[in-house]
Parts: structure tokens; C-alpha cells; sequence
């Protein structure tokens, strides 16, 4: 815990000595010397403890910290961070560094290098996970995100550039926000941080001051500086898990291609409507569910399973595994006529990834 007083000892005897040697200097001059003297001592112990934190969190995790090389694949050359996340040698990073790689190489904190096997990666939420032949090896533990809280420390490891095992650390800038993955799908609960991201942190750990991870290193805006993204922890536990036990993650789809739109404010008026905007039919995919339940292009998808549809992202919420086979009613607008439809979602097939801005 960090204390606010000034310990007795070499300084107490320092200070007060001083004290002593400027008894004929007026009353005010003579606080104000001690004053800044015992915050200058707080000062310094503030640092001190704020650099042991971080040291302490570094020796934690850095046998952990993985450098990623891929030496062959659809891309190319390229490379990122991962840290290994059992004992049998899964190692968790961005499906942005992986995808697509034939050869991939992973260098330890000690230097020993292994060759790894792609277990699974999922472009719609950027992790993906790998395998070493390393067993016993350490890993990190993943913590709850849920109980992150702005302002907190970060700590960032990875090798930005090459550079193994490089740390940087800021704060928990913010909490909730929401970003494009590789697939064009939305991805929330990002954790905002001003910790300093270069090329290569990409897949590395974010860290709490137990040298716990909270995140998962995926993205920086550029030209900005101090705004960085890590996708939460629970996530990468949910998807990790899938992607050890399937190799993917199952999601269910109606197959249509929607648009946002806004709704006209009579028509929200007259039947009640819980949101003024819906999800616009644009195309439908024969033999889809959707075509099979009824549904047409010019449609205005408004509800699913008794929830509201505003926006695409809405309704992509809503098709989870567990959907699949599940007849659901959805709610639609045909012209001004409110209808209603049951509909099974099927699984989705994975969707090809496109260029997004990240760590690499």
C-alpha cells in the first residue's frame, strides 16, 4: 500500500537536522523547505512503487511472451506477439498475424525456437491459436474483464518491430468501444489504452498490475498517438476454448444482405415500435432461410425473437450458435404492413477477411 507519510529514519533526522540549521529563517520560509522536502520523499516513493509494479509484472508474464514468425503462407512473410495459454503449449494471438500461414516459427523468452501447427482462427473477432511442442511451458492467466476499470494501469508486451520482449505501459483509457473486424463484423467490448503499440504487439497481452492479462493487443489508429485497442479478455477465453475444441467458431445466419435505414415516424407511431430504424433487405440468398419463411427484398427486418433490430449489428448479435436449428420469430415491415415470420437460422460459413488497419 502506498503511504502518504514521510518514513522516520535517515530522512526524518535529514529533514528535521535542517530544521535545526534554519532556526533564524522567518516562520513561512521554513514550512515551506520541509513542505516541498516530505513531498519530494512522496514523490519518490510514488515511483518507486509504481516501478516495482511494473517490473513485478513483467518477470510474471515474460515466460509467457512469444514471438510469432510466419515464414510461409498466403501472405507471405510477416509476423506479431502471442502468449501461451495452457501448459501444453496453446498459444493465443490475432488471426490477423496467422492467417493463411503454411510455416510458422515461435521463439520463446529464452530464445529456444519451435515450429508451431495452426490450431483455429476466427477473422471476426482477430484471434486465432497456435500449438508448440513445449511442454510444462508457463502461461498467463486470464483475468475478468468485466472488472476492469477506467484509469487502472496496462502493461503491453510484445516485440514491436522485432524488438522480443518490449514493454510499455499507460492506463485503461476507456471501456465498451466497439471496432470493425478483418470480416467487416462488429466487435465489442474493446478495451481502449494509451500503453504504446507498434507493428509486431500485435496478438501480445495487455496486462492488469497483477500481471494478469486483460486484452489482447489487435489495433492502433494511425497517425493518433495513445490510441490503442485489445480485445477483452472474456472474449478471447469464450473463443479460445472453441477454437482448441472445434478449430472454428459456429455462428447462424439467415443469409440476407442488409442496410441500415431509418424507419418513417408514422409508421414507428402506428405500430408502436420500439426503434426508429430497421434493417433494410437488400439481397437474399436462394434456398436461404430467410427466403424460405417469406421473407423479400424490401423488407424492413424490426424484430428478432421478440428484440428489437435497429441495425445490422443487432441482428448479428442475435445469431449465435446457438440459433442454429432454432425456429425464431422475426418481425418485419413490408411496406407499411407489420408482419411476422418464423424462420431457422443455419450455420454461417466463415467469410473472407479483408484489409484492416493493424498491428501486424
Amino acid at each position: 500500500m502506498i503511504s502518504n507519510s514521510v518514513p522516520l529514519g535517515r530522512l526524518g533526522r535529514k529533514i528535521k537536522a535542517q530544521m535545526i540549521t534554519t532556526n533564524n529563517a522567518p516562520d513561512s520560509a521554513q514550512d515551506a523547505l520541509v513542505g516541498t522536502q516530505m513531498r519530494a520523499a512522496d514523490d519518490q516513493i510514488l515511483l518507486d512503487d509504481y516501478s516495482k509494479t511494473i517490473a513485478a509484472v513483467v518477470n510474471r508474464i515474460a515466460p509467457s511472451v512469444v514471438n510469432i514468425r510466419v515464414l510461409s503462407g498466403e501472405r507471405g512473410q510477416g509476423g506479431g506477439s502471442g502468449f501461451i495459454i495452457a501448459r501444453d503449449g496453446f498459444i493465443l494471438t490475432n488471426s490477423h498475424v496467422v492467417r493463411g500461414a503454411r510455416e510458422i516459427e515461435v521463439t520463446l523468452h529464452d530464445a529456444r525456437v519451435y515450429s508451431a501447427q495452426l490450431i483455429g482462427t476466427d477473422p471476426e473477432t482477430d484471434l486465432a491459436v497456435i500449438r508448440i511442442d513445449a511442454p510444462d511451458a508457463q502461461h498467463a492467466r486470464l483475468a475478468d474483464s468485466s472488472e476492469i476499470s477506467v484509469g487502472q494501469i496496462a502493461v503491453a508486451v510484445g516485440s514491436p518491430y522485432g524488438f522480443q520482449q518490449t514493454v510499455t505501459a499507460g492506463i485503461v483509457s476507456a471501456l465498451g468501444r466497439s471496432m470493425r473486424s478483418e470480416s467487416g463484423r462488429l466487435m465489442e467490448e474493446i478495451i481502449q489504452t494509451d500503453a504504446a503499440l507498434n507493428p509486431g504487439n500485435s496478438g501480445g497481452p495487455l496486462l492488469n498490475s497483477a500481471g494478469e492479462v486483460i486484452g489482447v493487443n489487435t489495433a492502433v489508429i494511425l497517425p493518433a498517438q495513445g490510441i490503442c485497442f485489445a480485445i477483452a479478455s472474456n472474449t478471447a477465453k469464450f473463443v479460445a476454448g472453441w477454437l482448441i475444441k472445434d478449430g472454428r467458431i459456429r455462428r447462424s445466419s439467415i443469409g440476407v444482405a442488409g442496410q441500415n435505414v431509418a424507419l418513417h415516424p408514422r409508421v414507428v407511431r402506428f405500430h408502436k415500435l420500439p426503434a426508429d430504424r430497421g434493417v433494410l433487405v437488400m439481397e437474399t440468398e436462394p434456398g436461404s432461410p430467410a427466403v424460405v419463411a417469406g421473407l423479400k427484398q424490401g423488407d424492413t427486418i424490426v424484430g428478432f425473437k421478440g428484440e428489437p433490430i435497429a441495425t445490422v449489428d443487432d441482428l448479428q448479435k442475435h445469431l449465435v450458435a446457438s440459433e442454429i436449428g432454432v425456429p425464431s420469430p422475426l418481425m418485419f415491415l413490408r411496406g407499411t404492413e407489420k408482419l411476422f415470420c418464423m424462420v431457422v437460422p443455419r450455420e454461417s460459413t466463415p467469410r473472407q477477411p479483408r484489409h484492416r488497419e493493424g498491428l501486424k
